[in-house]
C-alpha cells in the first residue's frame, strides 16, 4: 500500500517534528508508521445490496422451493413440518424432508439426523389456560454434538441469513440432543 498519498495535517506534522527535534532525533533518522483505519459512512452502505451482506458470511443460498414450502407452512398449514439441509456442492440451503399435517411430533424428532446438523420448522398446536386453540412457528437449528465440526460451523454462520428468508417464525431453538427440543420445552417456549 502506497501511504505517499496520505498526508497528515500541517500542524500534526509540526508537533512530531518538534518532538523529534526535542529527543536530539533528526527527522530523517526515524520512521514513524501508523494504522490507518477505513472509515465508510453508512450513507454508503446502503449502495450495497442487503443480500451481499447477509450472504458474506457463509456464501449459502436459500432454495427458492424452501420459502416456498415455508410459506405454505404458514399460510395453509399444508405441513406439519420441514426439514432443511445445506447441499455442500451446491452452496445452499434446500428441503429435505416435509411432514403431512396429521404427522405427530415424534415423527419430525425421528427425521432428525443422530450424527449430521439441519434446520427445522415446526408448527406447534397448544391449548392456552384460556382453553384457545394456538399454534407457534417454532424454528429449530440442530446441531448434535457427534456431527463434523466443518458442519456445525457452516451451519452456524448460515443460521441468521436463512432465518430472514423464512418470514414469520415466532421461537428459535438451538439443540443438540433430544432432550433440547422436547415437548415439554416447545409448550414453556410456546407461552
Amino acid at each position: 500500500m502506497d501511504f505517499s498519498a496520505l498526508e497528515l495535517p500541517k500542524k500534526d506534522q509540526r508537533n512530531r517534528e518538534q518532538r523529534r527535534t526535542e529527543k536530539g532525533t533528526p527527522p530523517s533518522a526515524s520512521l514513524v508508521l501508523h494504522s490507518y483505519s477505513l472509515v465508510v459512512p453508512s450513507r454508503l452502505l446502503s449502495f450495497i445490496p442487503q443480500a451481499a451482506m447477509a450472504n458474506a458470511a457463509s456464501g449459502i443460498a436459500v432454495d427458492d422451493l424452501c420459502k416456498l414450502k415455508f410459506l405454505e407452512l404458514k399460510a395453509k398449514r399444508t405441513y406439519r413440518f420441514i426439514v432443511f439441509k445445506i447441499e455442500e456442492q451446491q452452496k445452499q440451503v434446500v428441503v429435505e424432508k416435509l411432514g403431512d399435517p396429521t404427522e405427530s411430533y415424534e415423527n419430525f424428532t425421528a427425521s432428525l439426523p443422530v450424527d449430521e446438523c439441519r434446520y427445522a420448522v415446526y408448527d406447534f398446536d397448544f391449548v392456552t389456560e384460556e382453553n384457545c386453540q394456538k399454534s407457534r412457528i417454532f424454528f429449530i437449528a440442530w446441531s448434535p454434538d457427534t456431527s463434523r465440526v466443518r458442519s456445525k460451523m457452516i451451519y452456524a454462520s448460515s443460521k441468521d441469513r436463512f432465518k430472514r428468508e423464512l418470514d414469520g417464525i415466532q421461537v428459535e431453538l438451538q439443540a443438540t440432543d433430544p432432550s433440547e427440543i422436547g415437548l415439554d420445552v416447545f409448550n414453556s417456549r410456546a407461552r
